[in-house]
């Protein structure tokens, strides 16, 4: 930790040891225009919403939609973006969801070959394309370790090709995250009570059921990540 002009300034590598603000601030004095966000509109990300707006307002905030979400996480992104009055971003994939599905056929169906195809269509090209438009350099996501094993050993900040990623709540337990739920009066996605813990497809999401962890809910339990969080040497996504 270094002091300049009297203000405290982190080094990467003591983010770990600060709060999840802290961090977000960190990234703001880094990136600053430079610097956008993602949500998913899934269980839990009334948190990252919340938490992130609160000290940076007017952040671009990426939704990637599919075309193929519940139609509850649609109601339940449309209640956040008001309540919250978001700068939300809404990308799509090039081809709709009839168009795909006309040309290919159920992708989702084909095993980890089909998926793959499926996300990088439907996620990582928007992405992609989200990250060139916005002039991005830098992507705060809420990734948390407790997710997964795919997530366990992930660091607060990250490189993927040509971008940083920072992770500001990635220690936070599910105990941490309802607490700020509460505390902030904020909602749960409106299937978690029906016993979805992780959303995504309507198609390749399910209950959570005895004898499953998290990740095993998403993708069938094929696959954990659609491409938009693998690291460099694993990853879809490209700058």
């Amino acid at each position: 930790m270094t002091t300049i002009n009297g203000a405290t300034q982190l080094r990467e590598e003591e983010l770990e040891g600060v709060s999840a603000e802290e961090r977000i601030r960190w990234a703001a004095e880094q990136f600053g225009d430079e610097l956008i966000m993602t949500t998913s509109f899934g269980t839990h990300s009334a948190v990252m919403l919340h938490l992130v707006t609160s000290v940076l307002p007017d952040i671009p905030v990426v939704f990637i939609d599919t075309g193929y979400l519940f139609p509850e996480t649609y109601r339940f992104a449309e209640d956040l973006r008001e309540r919250l009055d978001l700068n939300l971003k809404k990308y799509h994939s090039l081809r709709s969801a009839a168009e795909q599905e006309a040309l290919f056929g159920k992708l989702w169906e084909n095993g980890e070959e089909g998926l793959k195809q499926y996300n990088l269509m439907n996620k990582v090209e928007p992405m992609n394309r989200a990250v060139k438009e916005l002039g991005a350099k830098a992507w705060l996501a809420g990734l948390r370790r407790s997710q997964g094993a795919s997530r366990s050993e992930r660091q607060i900040v990250e490189s993927q090709n040509q971008l940083t990623k920072i992770y500001p709540i990635l220690d936070w337990d599910n105990r941490t995250m309802h607490q700020y739920l509460t505390k902030h009066e904020l909602p749960y996605h409106p299937l978690w009570d029906e016993g979805y813990v992780s959303l995504g497809d309507w198609h390749s999401t399910s209950k959570l059921m005895p004898g499953m962890a998290e990740e095993d809910t998403r993708f069938g339990g094929l696959k954990r990540e659609c491409g938009l969080h693998e690291l460099s040497g694993q990853a879809d996504f490209q700058i």
